[in-house]
């Protein structure tokens, strides 16, 4: 396949690795930016830049749990896929919703097993499905231990507030950093991962010890498109989830940032799912989880603690979590409408 049809190809993925930096990447630093302890093109910068180390590092584990949904083996199809997922997270980013590109690819994928007549693994629907209620509520737990260690911290310190600010804008960079690393590694399976089956690059051997395997290469190509969608599309989400729920102050911000990235990170992390299984533990899911859900359940969980939940705009919420139940929904019916078009009309191989 020549240079022009790869990269037609990989143009869906490549958009909707776009709508995933400009609704879901920049929130590991959209608290950060709302609460004003950061310039948002500083948090840009820092997030492109480990979101694309994550995505090259560590991105084989959640892409493996997401192949097993639905493994499509021609570029038309993933193409298809990969497009009707974009442009559901596009749809939704332009009306201000901080949706889900975990579920958007789901619901494509489900969509094309539908239309291919693939069955679906119901056993790894529900093992994806499962961390979409606990991905949000295990920040929120995060976020009211870390708060009321923070508190203590605080109270106890006697720092100087300038000081504090200084020590708090510090931590958010270290946590956003960490946060945006676990993003790349955990979602880049959403942007890329439809394309693994058919990929049309091949593995290099750079040196004797390092090799670049064409899974790494369709990830760096991801990670890539993530950071553009970061720096050209992410302020409005970022205040929505930043100001427009509940209002931070600076060290709330940093826990909702760190209490987020650990639940990305440990939803992708192969070694931390190794270690469980070694101390008899079951394997830590590795699945893409939304960085949007992660940051929301954080934010919950200082809403509720501080003000026992007054200070929520309910109304906010509700539309958040409308646009989740929508999103896999709407992109499964836009993917078998896609599907349809580029068999029938195109006469495309999708299956």
């Amino acid at each position: 396949m020549d240079l022009f049809s790869t990269l037609f190809f990989l143009s869906s993925g490549l958009f909707l690795g776009w709508s995933l930096g400009a609704n879901d990447a920049a929130n590991v630093f959209g608290t950060a930016v709302g609460s004003k302890m950061l310039s948002f093109y500083r948090a840009a910068l820092i997030c492109s830049v480990f979101l694309i180390i994550g995505a090259v590092v560590g991105g084989a584990g959640a892409a493996h749990t997401l192949g097993k949904l639905g493994a499509i083996s021609t570029l038309p199809g993933a193409f298809t896929v990969a497009l009707a997922s974009a442009l559901t997270v596009f749809f939704m980013t332009k009306i201000g919703l901080p949706v889900s590109t975990s579920q958007a690819i789901v619901g494509s994928i489900i969509g094309w097993n539908l239309f291919s007549g693939t069955p679906t693994d119901l056993a790894v629907v529900t093992k994806i499905t499962s961390t979409w209620l606990i991905c949000p509520l295990l920040s929120m737990f995060f976020s009211v231990i870390i708060y009321q260690i923070m508190r203590y911290q605080v109270y106890n310190s006697h720092i100087h507030l300038i000081r504090q600010d200084s020590y708090t804008r510090v931590g958010l960079i270290v946590v956003g950093a960490f946060g945006s690393y676990g993003l790349g590694a955990n979602n880049i399976a959403n942007v890329m991962g439809v394309f693994i089956p058919s990929s049309p690059f091949d593995t290099t051997q750079l040196l004797s010890f390092l090799t670049f395997t064409s899974t790494q290469k369709l990830f760096l190509l991801g990670g890539i498109s993530i950071a553009v969608g970061v720096y050209t599309y992410s302020r409005r989400v970022m205040e929505t989830v930043g100001r427009g729920l509940f209002k931070l102050s600076p060290v709330t911000a940093f826990v909702v940032v760190l209490s987020s990235s650990l639940v990305l990170f440990i939803f992708s992390s192969q070694e931390l799912s190794q270690f469980a299984v070694s101390l008899g533990l079951p394997a830590i899911p590795l699945v893409p989880v939304s960085s949007s859900q992660a940051v929301v359940g954080a934010v919950l969980g200082i809403g509720l603690i501080k003000g026992r939940g007054k200070n929520i705009d309910w109304t906010m919420l509700f539309k958040i979590v409308s646009g989740w139940v929508a999103t896999p929904v709407f992109a499964g019916v836009m993917t078998i409408f896609a599907l349809s078009i580029m068999q029938n009309l195109f006469l495309a191989k999708v299956f």
